[in-house]
């Protein structure tokens, strides 16, 4: 929905990586991440925000839902989180590795 049916460009390329709600759903945090530079997580995050009624009402016409979540956009760092760490782990074993003679 979010690509086909929002208009706004700056929400083209997002693609939603996971949705934590509250038990009560009166809070959802909607983790998105972008699939192209074009467009800047922040940004798309704002376009996300500016279409939240429009996704909200389409939601509760699909969903039957008595209550629709108030959306709370993030950007999903998981995959930076990993790389950083993947990157650590090469210079911490390639240092190590050296003195092994690997």
């Amino acid at each position: 929905m979010v690509q086909a049916e929002i208009k706004d460009p700056r929400v083209r390329s997002v693609t939603v990586t996971r949705v934590e709600a509250t038990r009560d759903l009166s809070y959802a945090d909607v983790y998105v991440r972008t699939l192209t530079d074009e467009v800047s997580v922040e940004d798309a995050i704002t376009g996300l925000e500016s279409a939240e009624g429009f996704v909200r009402r389409r939601l509760g016409r699909e969903l039957h839902l008595r209550r629709i979540p108030d959306f709370r956009f993030h950007a999903d760092r998981a995959l930076e989180h990993v790389q950083h760490i993947e990157s650590l782990l090469d210079e911490a074993l390639g240092e190590h590795g050296d003195d092994e003679g690997d």
